[in-house]
């Protein structure tokens, strides 16, 4: 008798050691980690709009750090703004949280999948407070390096 092509309903979680709450919690990171890059992304794109500036390169090694240097930023004004909103008791559990981890980044991140977990209206906070932040950066003037006076000079500007 051959096996079933169809093995259970999620076939690609059954080679997955971890338990469904680790499985839960990896794709909560990986959704938000996402949200992020997107975002950050989009900002970076807009401020250089804004500001006359090309938009990123791939290729180009500047512009990957600018862009995770903006999707860092975003990572910390999120934390911020979730902590200020907190009860006294929630902000605590979280606190003790990132304490855990010693990578900052995983730190942040471990935050924010703690904070999707307990806030049912995780997703609504974190949109608000990613608007707010792209305000502020769009609304604020522009601190990326100026050309030389002789790229100015022959670019006309």
């Amino acid at each position: 008798m051959t096996s079933s092509p169809f093995p259970g309903a999620f076939p690609h979680q059954h080679a997955d050691p971890r338990g469904l709450i680790e499985r839960i919690e990896a794709q909560l990171r990986e959704r938000i980690e996402e949200a992020i890059e997107m975002a950050g992304l989009k900002l970076m794109v807009d401020v250089r709009e804004r500001h006359g500036r090309p938009k990123p390169e791939t290729a180009s090694e500047a512009d990957r750090r600018e862009f995770e240097a903006t999707a860092a930023a975003l990572l910390r004004h999120l934390r911020d703004a979730f902590h200020a909103d907190l009860p006294a008791e929630q902000r605590a559990a979280f606190e003790r949280l990132e304490a855990g981890e010693h990578d900052p980044r995983v730190r942040l991140l471990t935050g924010q999948v703690y904070l999707a977990r307990q806030l049912p209206d995780y997703w609504q906070r974190f949109e608000t407070y990613r608007a707010a932040y792209a305000e502020a950066r769009l609304s604020a003037p522009d601190n990326a390096p100026k050309a030389g006076w002789i790229a100015r000079l022959f670019s006309g500007s």
